[in-house]
């Protein structure tokens, strides 16, 4: 039996091992339920446009419930290796009496559209999860180290003294930010195309907006010919992971380092470590190197999808859209792998507190403190506080003494040969230097200042509240559309 006037064989066999097969089983393995969600939905508008009767409808949702992976497959001669057509044969097939009118007014186009979007939201949800379960042991760890000096770095060199709760509080920031832009690309691409048909919309009136509620959408899409010939959803998500790729790995790039011989600044148990095969002395971290290079793959999955897409007709080329999602669920699957990967480094890292201390005590990081109280004590301009501080600093370094060394007398004879005189005591230089009052004299909002950083947590948890809220509803819709 042809499915088509104009064709009068199916496809070839390469075109059915190439192509057409592995699309059919892709399609089986990922989009069947929504598929059938779709099916069933259109049923109850054939019925309710008295296309068929009432026995009707529920034989045909009868025969749907009965389809399964098992039950239909890929064939050149039966169903031209479509799923759609497959699934039209199957019921066709069990019916014992035909049913005319159940597949009038209907396209591929609108319902692969569909299937697409709907599959594509759930894997946002999903996604999102995995970031609130890596949100969570951020968190967690920031709060418990806020108050650890440890040597933050500007082009690679000693700069100020941060603690890694401030640093991972810069994480914990951009996770919100994130699932915050992700639901809104959920919210943005949650419309339903049932009922645009091949691209210009059908000759029934289909009750649009209530096919939409059915299948856990907010409502249609507007436009027909967007409806079915924009598949920009796959580019909006891409680049949000894409974009929090490029952020991640500058992260792991700064864990890589800090996990270093010369740093030793972190460390990892020994199950999620690594040894070398030829120097026994080496604990290496692979995991670290890894995570890192497989954030790359997100950049170049968005960059597939734009390729696939640009220069294509507006006019709907379901083909062309197919192959430019070819790698869209091994996108979502390498950003969950990599969200649950750090997730475990996250929740098993530990710092090297004593290492950081000393290394801050090392490094003359109260050089920016000292400039200042020059010029608020002594009303020295500050460039020129600036460069007494450097030159104090330089003099210090070539008398291989470290920043807890204080010689107030040397402050004192650089000030008078640039023709300043400083008064300063020992104690206040002493306390410039001091790792503690680093940390505590930065008090601008958002600072390193372990009371303004506790509050800033406060706040990205009274956020992630929030954001956990407006996922339980979102994923409320779809599990509604699964149980119906």
């Amino acid at each position: 039996m042809s499915l088509s006037g104009r064709i009068t064989s199916g496809p070839s066999g390469i075109l059915h091992s190439e192509i057409l097969g592995p699309q059919f089983n892709y399609e089986l393995e990922n989009l069947l339920p929504y598929y059938l969600a779709i099916e069933k939905i259109f049923v109850l508008e054939y019925e309710r446009l008295e296309l068929i009767t009432g026995n009707e409808k529920d034989n045909i949702i009868t025969i749907l419930d009965q389809v399964t992976k098992k039950n239909i497959k890929a064939d050149p001669t039966y169903n031209m290796s479509d799923i759609l057509f497959a699934i039209e044969r199957h019921v066709e097939d069990k019916l014992d009496v035909e049913v005319p009118a159940w597949h009038i007014d209907r396209s591929r186009n609108d319902i692969q559209a569909c299937a697409q979007v709907m599959f594509g939201r759930e894997q946002l949800l999903q996604t999102i999860n995995e970031m609130r379960s890596l949100f969570l042991v951020v968190h967690r760890l920031a709060e418990n180290t806020i108050n650890i000096p440890m040597p933050g770095y500007t082009h690679y060199q000693a700069a100020q003294i941060i603690t890694p709760g401030f640093y991972l509080s810069a994480v914990s920031e951009q996770l919100i930010l994130s699932m915050n832009r992700m639901l809104n690309i959920y919210d943005e691409i949650n419309k339903c195309p049932l009922g645009a048909g091949a691209m210009s919309g059908g000759e029934f009136e289909w009750d649009r907006h209530d096919m939409a509620k059915l299948l856990g959408f907010s409502g249609p899409q507007k436009h027909s010919l967007n409806a079915v010939a924009s598949r920009d959803w796959t580019l909006k998500i891409a680049s949000e992971l894409s974009n929090f790729g490029v952020f991640l790995s500058r992260i792991i790039t700064d864990l890589i380092q800090w996990g270093s011989s010369e740093y030793r600044y972190i460390d990892l148990p020994d199950h999620l470590s690594g040894i070398s095969s030829a120097m026994p002395q080496k604990k290496n971290f692979p995991i670290l190197e890894r995570l890192r290079g497989k954030t790359a793959h997100l950049h170049a999955f968005y960059i597939d999808f734009i390729l696939g897409q640009r220069n294509t007709a507006y006019t709907n080329l379901v083909e062309t859209s197919k192959e430019a999602g070819t790698h869209v669920n091994t996108m979502f699957d390498t950003f969950k792998s990599i969200m649950r990967l750090f997730t475990i480094v996250i929740s098993e890292l530990s710092f090297n507190e004593n290492r950081m201390l000393e290394a801050c005590k090392i490094d003359f990081f109260g050089g920016f403190s000292l400039a200042n109280l020059l010029t608020l004590h002594n009303k020295i301009p500050y460039r020129q506080s600036q460069i007494i501080t450097g030159q104090y600093i330089l003099k210090m370094l070539e008398m291989s003494r470290n920043a807890e060394q204080i010689e107030v007398d040397i402050l004192k004879k650089i000030g008078l040969e640039q023709g300043y005189q400083i008064k300063i005591t020992t104690e206040e230089l002493k306390n410039v230097f001091d790792v503690s009052n680093n940390l505590k004299s930065k008090i601008t909002e958002g600072s390193v200042n372990p009371l303004n950083v506790k509050e800033l947590l406060n706040e990205h948890k009274a956020h992630y509240k929030n954001i956990i809220y407006e996922f339980d509803l979102r994923k409320e819709d779809i599990q509604k559309t699964i149980n119906a």
